[in-house]
């Protein structure tokens, strides 16, 4: 478990990240391998009292969002990657990411991706001589 999350648990996670505010039949019917809906109904509600997601009415239904921003949990998610995968290493997670294979890069990703290179050399030059 990741993050404290059960397999369907993070399935559900995955889903309300990517569609937003999103109510449990909606995730019941994204779901892999579809468990019962009462099973879904049950795994919302832990999730909502592990403060992981947070409800609200809609009607006669609720909506569940996350309690988490997508950009954190995005952070969270790599961390994890960096440290299970490439032992820390930055350098090691993009070079993996730029030799994939059904990938194709666009002269604009790849100058965007320049760029943020090279805002990272000048912040690491700056963070160098203020020590």
């Amino acid at each position: 478990m990741e993050d404290g999350f059960s397999r369907r648990e993070r399935q559900i996670m995955d889903i309300v990240y990517r569609r937003g505010e999103t109510s449990a039949r909606d995730i019941w019917t994204a779901l892999p391998d579809q468990p019962s809906y009462g099973s879904v109904r049950k795994l919302l509600q832990i999730l909502v009292s592990k403060g992981h997601l947070k409800q609200r009415p809609d009607g006669r239904s609720l909506l569940y969002a996350a309690v988490r921003t997508r950009k954190r949990a995005a952070h969270s998610a790599l961390s994890r990657l960096l440290d299970t995968f490439y032992d820390g290493s930055v350098e090691e997670a993009v070079s993996g990411m730029l030799n994939l294979k059904d990938q194709k890069l666009s002269a604009a990703e790849l100058d965007r991706i320049a760029d943020l290179v090279e805002q990272a050399r000048k912040h690491s030059k700056h963070s160098t001589q203020k020590s």
